[in-house]
């Protein structure tokens, strides 16, 4: 049984490292692991096949999982806490509900904050605002964009919709002003 095993090494050995000597076994590790389990299979462990690894043991301990919850990710967010009075001192205000009855909507990211981001690129030269998960007519949302933003910035704004991503992308750093709009608006 040795030697079928022993020519698997060999014929692995000498594809991985070309100066590997049948002998030693110990260049590279691949064909080590292989030659010792060819050479040697223990009867103590039961194991009759030396190509299949041993399994490892385990101890289920169910009281010690309690500890391990902790560190498993949550599929949800937990639900918005009440507070006696909005903003809480960080600034944070739930949604409105019911919703606004628009054509559009702006979901809260899931940490429920309003998805209106900064974004600098070329060197920190090219600064824009981005706006994401929009949902319904995004070019309402534009139209009502290109009417707000003229008396904050003082000139017409460039901004680029795309309708595959949900995202608007407006040139210039309006983050704060366009956060507290979606705000007033109840998104």
């Amino acid at each position: 049984m040795a030697a079928p095993f022993r020519k698997i090494c060999l014929r692995l050995s000498s594809r991985l490292s070309p100066g590997f000597q049948a002998e030693r076994c110990t260049i590279p590790r691949v064909s080590a692991c292989l030659c010792s389990q060819a050479t040697s299979p223990s009867a103590e462990d039961g194991r009759t096949d030396p190509l299949k690894p041993a399994q490892p043991e385990f101890i289920e301990s169910k009281e010690d999982f309690r500890w391990v919850e902790k560190l498993i990710p949550r599929y949800q967010v937990p639900p918005i806490p009440e507070h006696p009075h909005y903003p809480t001192p960080c600034g944070w205000v739930p949604p409105r509900d019911p919703p606004p009855d628009l054509p559009y909507s702006v979901r809260r990211s899931r940490f429920s904050h309003v998805p209106v981001y900064e974004r600098f690129s070329k060197g920190g030269s090219r600064k824009q605002t981005v706006i994401q998960h929009i949902e319904g007519d995004i070019w309402a949302l534009e139209k009502e964009l290109e009417e707000f933003l003229p008396a904050i910035i003082g000139r017409n704004p460039a901004i680029q919709v795309n309708e595959v991503t949900r995202k608007i992308v407006i040139k210039g750093l309006v983050t704060e002003e366009v956060k507290k709009w979606l705000l007033e608006k109840g998104f």
